[in-house]
């Protein structure tokens, strides 16, 4: 697997387009890790680099076709939405063998998006490790985080529950989710990244009934005994 050391990595982003995919480039940039963007072509990928530079001028990223991008990256970052997950790792996954896979896949069906619909396989990150067997490491992370809070300079009020079968995999995402501002907790097996993946549903209704923006959930209890 990926080294455990994340200094100097190249993170791949896969559908590198949205809020959150950029918001984690800028972050990750700014930590001192070289950012690939990926996209479906890389007409694509280039419109996604121009519009993360509007954003963030100072943000260096190479634009690349997802399958050249995940062969580039030395940890690679999916953030498709959930009916394109399996069809874009069916894509790259020549390029994802012996590495960590960040898998940002939220199970939503519109349009009762606020209602929980885990697929048949438990969630969209254990259906990931499945697609892609025992040679990739896949981590789920990020489901909980209000996307467009990563662009700017803010401190996130939300920590992040860090779903995956191998412990050195998780801790790796972790120390990346450190440098990019946030609070990473081990969550367990990739199984539990249902918890996380239904909870996004759970915030969605908390910000409607609560008239709040950015709903998030905070770990508890440290230092205490």
């Amino acid at each position: 697997m990926a080294d455990a050391n994340t200094a100097q990595q190249t993170i791949a982003i896969l559908g590198g387009t949205g809020d959150l995919g950029t918001g984690l480039a800028i972050r990750w940039a700014r930590a001192g890790h070289k950012i690939v963007i990926g996209s479906r072509t890389l007409e694509k990928a280039q419109d996604a680099v121009a519009k993360l530079h509007e954003i963030s001028p100072d943000t260096p990223a190479e634009a690349m076709e997802n399958a050249d991008a995940a062969a580039a990256g030395s940890i690679v970052v999916l953030t498709v939405p959930a009916a394109h997950q399996i069809s874009t790792l069916e894509h790259v996954r020549a390029g994802l063998t012996g590495k960590i896979l960040i898998d940002v896949t939220v199970p939503l069906v519109p349009p009762k998006v606020g209602t929980v619909q885990l697929p048949p396989e438990g969630s969209a990150g254990k259906r990931a490790q499945e697609f892609l067997g025992d040679d990739v490491a896949v981590v789920s992370a990020f489901q909980n985080i209000a996307a467009h809070l990563l662009q700017q300079d803010v401190e996130i009020e939300c920590d992040v529950l860090v779903a995956g079968n191998k412990k050195e995999a998780r801790q790796t995402v972790i120390d990346l989710i450190s440098q990019a501002g946030m609070k990473g907790w081990h969550a367990g097996p990739i199984a539990n990244a249902a918890a996380a993946e239904a909870l996004t549903s759970v915030l969605i209704q908390i910000n409607r009934q609560g008239e709040i923006s950015h709903a998030g959930i905070r770990i508890v209890g440290q230092g205490e005994h």
